[in-house]
């Protein structure tokens, strides 16, 4: 077996805060804050002059992290913030949740929108899709007993 586990998904942001209170709004913890730079760091990304912070959050279980990324330098660059779900790359992260309209009420303190709509699928689940800061999308999952 060549993959042991995922150790984390990385975001870039531009406001680290704003993302980090998004993020422990929905429930997972932050684990720790850092900056970071030098030629092994410049090597790394395959950047010149990297200088950038850091924060990881994980979800309480402690076996799902989030890398939120703030470049300072080189600047960050942008491919949109209202791109569409089925846009290429990662278009969202799922998670599972007890009570799904506490969340959206929660996060909705925090500026984050549905995409959509709250949706039942069959007698499984009830799921929906939620814009956060600078266009980052989640997924929210309840599963129904």
């Amino acid at each position: 077996m060549a993959v042991q586990r995922m150790d984390n998904v990385l975001i870039v942001v531009d406001d680290l805060d704003a993302a980090i209170a998004f993020f422990v709004e929905l429930g997972l913890e932050l684990e720790g804050k850092t900056a970071v730079e030098g030629q092994s760091v410049d090597r790394l990304l395959g950047l010149d002059g990297v200088r950038a912070d850091m924060a990881v959050v994980r979800t309480p279980d402690g076996h799902g992290r989030v890398e939120l990324t703030k470049f300072h330098t080189p600047v960050a660059t942008s491919t949109g913030s209202r791109a569409a779900v089925n846009s290429l790359g990662i278009g969202r992260i799922m998670f599972a949740v007890d009570d799904i309209e506490d969340v959206l009420a929660r996060l909705r303190a925090h500026g984050a929108e549905l995409v959509h709509e709250l949706v039942r699928y069959e007698d499984i689940y009830r799921l929906c899709y939620v814009r956060g800061p600078e266009g980052i999308i989640i997924g929210l999952a309840e599963q129904l007993s």
